[in-house]
């Protein structure tokens, strides 16, 4: 297992995965088993980068405008 697929596994989901998928499926389409985990991984990368960006500027809270 690759280091990025490692890391990962290991990182707490932070959405809720039924919502998701009933959102995906009012819309007509399914979910693919690895969905859940790519869009978790997509989360993760919004936090790190508004947070990059509320650290540049110089404030420890976190925006709406900073996503």
């Amino acid at each position: 297992m690759s280091e990025e697929q490692n890391e990962s596994t290991s990182k707490e989901t932070l959405i809720v995965a039924s919502k998701v998928k009933a959102y995906i499926k009012s819309k007509g389409f399914m979910t693919a088993g690895d969905a859940i985990e790519g869009l978790n991984e997509e989360v993760y990368r919004l936090i790190d980068k508004a947070l990059e960006r509320t650290g540049s500027n110089k404030r420890t809270t976190a925006r709406s405008t900073d996503f």
